[in-house]
């Protein structure tokens, strides 16, 4: 199987932390950089209609079609977790090694980005959640989005816990606001720990870059 000279697997501490708007911010600077890029959302669901979906958003920055980056047989028109939306709809419910056999890139990708959904233990498929498929893929980098407010410090650890002995890892405190206390804070405290933090899109595809080098 062809794989990218990097491969990115993005998760979030919780939903709604701004996965997908980090992830192709993200892709759009490397791909303004002069680097080939692709995206892979496993399996999204979404309510029919209302946005564009995680799909859509990833492929406009990447430009590929939509049906690229997630598969409409794994597209699931029910916010609920993708086994749960799935299993309401009567429809397929994948396992992690189905999974990550379905995930297919470009020959010559610089770099791949796969991204979760929810939560590194929010439910992904019938067998699994992100943590397994991080630890079936192998990428090259984890990337954890982060809220930077009240919360981040504990959302942050207990993610990296649930990963176990995975690096690296970068987390990004997404909506950081420089002149928000809370969020010097949070920023600091998690510096001190060791932590690999970047406060932008902008930063983790200056590392990403630094790593194709």
């Amino acid at each position: 199987m062809t794989r990218p000279r990097q491969l990115i697997f993005v998760t979030g501490t919780a939903t709604e932390v701004g996965k997908t708007f980090v992830a192709a911010a993200t892709l759009a600077v490397l791909r303004e950089a002069g680097l080939t890029v692709s995206a892979r959302k496993p399996l999204q669901s979404f309510v029919p209609g209302a946005e564009p979906t995680d799909g859509e958003v990833l492929a406009t920055a990447t430009g590929e079609s939509p049906d690229q980056v997630s598969a409409p047989e794994y597209s699931y028109e029910l916010p609920l977790a993708p086994p749960m939306a799935a299993a309401r709809l009567q429809r397929i419910i994948p396992t992690i090694a189905e999974l990550a056999a379905h995930i297919e890139w470009p020959v010559d990708t610089a770099v791949g980005l796969v991204e979760g959904v929810g939560g590194p233990r929010s439910p992904l498929a019938q067998d699994g959640d992100s943590v397994d498929l991080i630890h079936t893929l192998q990428p090259d980098r984890v990337v954890i989005v982060s809220g930077a407010g009240l919360g981040a410090i504990n959302a942050v650890r207990s993610t990296i816990d649930a990963l176990g002995e995975w690096e690296p890892i970068t987390v990004v405190l997404n909506r950081y606001d420089e002149n928000d206390e809370l969020h010097q804070e949070n920023y600091r405290w998690l510096v001190n720990l060791g932590l690999d933090i970047v406060l932008s899109p902008d930063e983790l595809a200056k590392k990403i870059i630094a790593a194709a080098r």
